[in-house]
Order: C-alpha cells, then sequence, then structure tokens
C-alpha cells in the first residue's frame, strides 16, 4: 500500500481513535493546548492593543512589539523553554504558542481602535463620557470586527503549529506524527500522513468556525466596504 491507503487504514481503526494515547486523547490534548495559548494571549494583546489604539500614538509600538515576537521561531522558544525552570511537558509550549499568537490580536486590536469612527468618538466626548468611557462604549464596540479577525488569525496558526508540542512531549496530534515517524517511512508512513491529515482538519474547522463568528460580528457596512476594496 502506498502512504494513502495506509493513512486512511490508519484513520479506519477504531483502536487507533479509542485506545489510550489515541486520536481522541490527543486531540483533546492539542484543543486545549491550543486553547490555553489563544486565551493567555488575548488576555496580553487585547488590553495593550485597545490601548495602544486609544491614545492614538500606539501603532509604531505595535509594529515593534509584532516583529519582535515574530522574530523568535516557535522551534526556537520550543528548544530553550525546556532548559527552565518550566521542564518538558504543556507549560513551554502553550508558552511559546502564547509569543506566537500575540502579534496577530495586537496588531487588530490596536487598528480597530485607531480606525474608529471619528465622528462617533467626538459625539461620545462630547456628552461628558470620560477617556475610559469612550473606550469601551464606543471604540471597542466599533473594534470587534478587528478583534474577531485577529482571533481567527491567531487561533489558526496557533492550531497548525501546536502539532510541534511532541517534541517536548506536550501531547497533541504531533505525538501521532512523531510515534509514526519513530516506526520508519516504511512502517509508520500512513501514520504521519494520517496525523498531518487531522492537523490540517483541525485547523480549517477552526478557520471555519471562527469565519463565520468573523462575518457575524462584522456589520453589514463594513463587510461592503471590504468588498470593494480592491485586492
Amino acid at each position: 500500500m502506498n502512504a494513502l491507503e495506509q493513512a486512511v487504514t490508519w484513520l479506519n481503526d477504531p483502536l487507533n481513535w479509542t485506545n489510550p494515547g489515541g486520536v481522541l486523547d490527543r486531540l483533546g490534548e492539542h484543543v486545549a493546548i491550543s486553547g490555553a495559548a489563544v486565551l493567555l494571549a488575548c488576555l496580553v494583546a487585547w488590553p495593550l492593543g485597545l490601548w495602544l489604539g486609544h491614545t492614538g500614538r500606539g501603532a509604531a509600538v505595535a509594529v515593534v512589539l509584532s516583529n519582535l515576537t515574530l522574530a523568535v521561531p516557535v522551534i526556537a522558544m520550543l528548544t530553550l523553554l525546556p532548559l527552565t525552570f518550566l521542564g518538558f511537558g504543556r507549560a513551554p509550549v502553550v508558552i511559546a504558542l502564547t509569543v506566537f499568537a500575540i502579534p496577530p490580536l495586537l496588531a487588530n486590536a490596536q487598528t480597530g481602535v485607531a480606525q474608529a469612527d471619528a465622528e462617533a468618538r467626538d459625539a461620545a466626548r462630547g456628552m461628558g463620557l470620560s477617556g475610559a468611557q469612550v473606550l469601551r462604549r464606543v471604540e471597542v464596540p466599533l473594534a470587534v470586527p478587528y478583534l474577531a479577525t485577529g482571533l481567527r488569525t491567531a487561533a489558526v496558526q496557533v492550531v497548525a503549529t501546536a502539532a510541534l508540542a511532541s517534541f517536548v512531549n506536550g501531547g497533541g496530534l504531533g505525538q501521532i506524527i512523531s510515534a509514526g515517524f519513530g516506526l520508519g517511512m516504511a512502517v509508520g508512513g500512513g501514520q504521519i500522513l494520517a496525523g498531518g491529515l487531522l492537523v490540517t482538519l483541525l485547523a480549517l474547522l477552526v478557520e471555519g468556525v471562527l469565519a463565520v463568528v468573523e462575518r457575524a460580528v462584522t456589520p453589514r457596512g463594513i463587510r461592503r466596504e471590504r468588498a470593494a476594496r480592491p485586492a
């Protein structure tokens, strides 16, 4: 059998799904790792990005911070972090993926607030709202579509990259791929391909779900404006 046939056979074996360390266990680990990383990144990037956008002086800072986090590859962090007090396992994976997820969340949060309608902002100030109230009641609601875009981008990137967790025994679907390599290409080629397909399908599922969410929270007028922009 070729690798594709081996992958189909491997995926059709119920024991590969239900046994300890099988697909269902690894899928749960993968989702937990990815969800924790995206959540932590949101807690860091969104408040900072919203504040930078509100002050009107945050574009350069957001770009610098994003570039700094992008400059360090995930695989490099996964090599270095286990050598610290974090050790091997999920903790270094979550930290590395959190750093990886920050740039799109930060950039979109800053842009969303910075591009909030100036007339709405001025009207809110004219009504006597403080700066914090303008941010909370006007700018953040107008920035929601941008926040959703950043969340979609970050989540898909993290889900796809979380397969690298297997390098530090962090669990996830990457363990299936790693175990396949341990068997050798002749025997484990189908398992390697099956693991890759599972990661791809999960990333596509997250992309699809969050695309629907993004569309739902984006006002129709903004969707028309985006569609009318030249490619």
